[in-house]
């Protein structure tokens, strides 16, 4: 019986609806493909056609961004309210990084790009878990409340295109957690929620290292095409990205992460 191939594993965590399942299977197909790769054995990427959405429960309600009521973090509901959008996420985020394997493993890559994203949904599915922890401590549940409809609009955006996926996903959504994620630490030690500091002070280290890989690898293709990352990465997330970039930004995380300032503060708003 031959073995699963990676975008075989990528897919199965797509079709799987339920979160918790989800991230169970991402982490155990994550655990198999790195214990392949530190024994050298032969490795098959495969190609298995990912679905256009991935599977999901039927909670929470998906609602329009404008629709979504807005949290207010100095109370207790306010602050589960928080987590349950932090917890939509990550578990958007475990998909994106399946997704980005599954849909371009047709393009040759090193085997140290796969190595990164799925260390990068292996990650995300254990932030998943320990928000989702942190909202049933606090008496409720992933599902509980409405969630945003339009966290994989990035990923039909780009389903064509790899360098606008690395520029949209990683290097602009996600390093904007890197530029929220230390006000909402504060919210939650100013509460005296010592599970839900810890969780977030996880992501935030961890995300780092997910934006750099975006960053890596977008630099890469910029190479192997001989173009310049700078103008390129402007025009992509202009094409891509649905509105200018809001400050503040974390600047000090954004280059510890391999992005400097002139590539996203000529995106931002307008002053």
């Amino acid at each position: 019986m031959r073995e699963e191939t990676l975008s075989e594993m990528a897919v199965a965590v797509l079709s799987t609806a339920d979160g918790r399942e989800k991230t169970r299977l991402s982490r155990t197909h994550a655990a198999k493909w790195f214990n392949l790769r530190n024994e050298n054995k032969d490795l098959s990427i495969g190609e298995a056609k990912p679905p256009d959405r991935p599977s999901r429960p039927t909670q929470p309600e998906l609602l329009d961004p404008r629709d979504v009521p807005k949290r207010k973090p100095g109370s207790p509901q306010g602050r589960i309210a928080l987590l349950h959008a932090v917890a939509h996420i990550e578990l958007n985020a475990v998909d994106l990084h399946w997704d980005l394997v599954a849909r371009f493993a047709h393009e040759p890559m090193p085997m140290g790009f796969y190595d990164d994203w799925v260390r990068a949904a292996d990650e995300e599915s254990k932030h998943f878990n320990l928000v989702c922890d942190c909202l049933e401590a606090a008496g409720s549940h992933y599902g509980a409340l409405p969630a945003h409809a339009g966290m994989w609009r990035a990923a039909e955006d780009t389903a064509n295109d790899l360098m606008g996926r690395l520029a949209v996903v990683p290097m602009v959504l996600e390093a904007r957690g890197l530029d929220v994620t230390p006000g909402m630490i504060e919210v939650f030690r100013r509460a005296g929620q010592d599970q839900a500091v810890a969780a977030l002070e996880t992501i935030y280290a961890e995300e780092v290292g997910h934006v750099a890989y975006g960053s890596k690898w977008f630099h890469f293709l910029c190479g192997r095409l001989d173009l310049d990352p700078k103008p390129v990465f402007h025009e992509l997330v202009r094409k891509y990205f649905h509105g200018p970039l809001k400050p503040p930004f974390n600047d000090e995380k954004r280059a510890e992460a391999g992005l400097p300032p002139d590539f996203y503060w000529p995106l931002r708003e307008p002053v």
